[in-house]
């Protein structure tokens, strides 16, 4: 079963250059701490967010998965 790999999402944000609170703004989460909660798996990301973040991150959604 796939597993959702939260350190990819982190690695490659922090690749891109981009900072937590601009990607909170962009998933139109209330705010930073909301959105770290997610990176860090705290809570999990909706579907419906996948395409989106992948759009931010400049990759694909299978690239946040893992066998």
């Amino acid at each position: 079963m796939a597993k959702f790999n939260l350190e990819f999402i982190k690695a490659r944000r922090k690749e891109l250059g981009i900072t937590s609170a601009t990607m909170a703004t962009a998933l139109g989460f209330k705010d930073t701490s909301t959105y770290w909660k997610h990176e860090n798996g705290r809570h999990k990301f909706k579907a419906e967010t996948i395409p989106l973040l992948a759009k931010l991150l400049k990759c694909e959604p299978q690239n946040f998965f893992t066998h």
